[in-house]
């Protein structure tokens, strides 16, 4: 029960915050989208996807209104993510309603640190340089740096909620600045949810460890038998 009306108490919350801030039917819609989604994430539900993508067409339309032009970019490779993470969740997930939570390897830190640098970097210089961006080196950060989270949620990798809550913290400050209330009193919700998400999947991932190992002892043959045949 208490799961349940989490979701509608926070809605809720938003409505009577925007009727005080007076905030347009599109914010409205973005930031109610954009909180189902996430909640429904950090619980694993194959439906974030979908009102995933409804999400990032909502805010594509925002960030194209207030010259936030990285973020407005940013939902174009948000919808393809949301794409790709609806097949991978629902692939290799055996009798599971989603795939099993991975965690990040060592070896990919690497590469996503690399393209967190050049890409936020290259991209901060042409907002700079060539459009009328507010705030472009940070904008540009805060983007790159979506991508690379989304990119792990979309893989199903444990990671990717410790990301998603620097850039909860970052967010906030950013559209309280550009003077968004409602996406920024979205963010700082994310944060709370990006929090929850992460304890969720760490302990559904040591449930799954643990399963497997207790499952691969089972399989493990027995002293005092061979190929399953107890020897006489």
């Amino acid at each position: 029960m208490k799961k349940t009306w989490t979701p509608i108490i926070l809605l809720a919350v938003i409505l009577v915050l925007a009727w005080l801030t007076s905030s347009t039917a599109l914010e409205i819609a973005a930031t109610a989208t954009g909180l189902l989604c996430v909640w429904l994430t950090a619980r694993e539900n194959i439906w974030a996807w979908p009102i995933s993508m409804i999400n990032v067409a909502l805010f594509f339309y925002t960030f194209w209104e207030v010259k936030l032009y990285a973020d407005m970019t940013l939902q174009i490779f948000f919808f393809i993510l949301s794409i790709y993470g609806w097949v991978v969740w629902l692939t290799r997930r055996g009798t599971a309603d989603v795939r099993p939570t991975r965690r990040l390897r060592p070896w990919g830190i690497l590469p996503l640190a690399l393209f967190l640098v050049a890409a936020s970097g290259g991209w901060g210089y042409v907002l700079e340089r060539y459009t009328d961006a507010s705030i472009p080196y940070v904008d540009a950060f805060i983007a790159t740096l979506s991508i690379v989270a989304q990119i792990l949620l979309s893989a199903k990798i444990l990671e990717n909620w410790i990301i998603w809550i620097v850039i909860d913290v970052l967010s906030v400050g950013m559209y309280a600045y550009k003077g968004l209330d409602m996406i920024a009193l979205l963010y700082l919700i994310y944060l709370g949810i990006a929090i929850s998400g992460l304890v969720t999947w760490r302990r559904n991932y040591r449930a799954d460890q643990a399963k497997a190992a207790k499952d691969t002892e089972s399989a493990a043959p027995q002293p005092g038998t061979m190929n399953g045949a107890v020897e006489g």
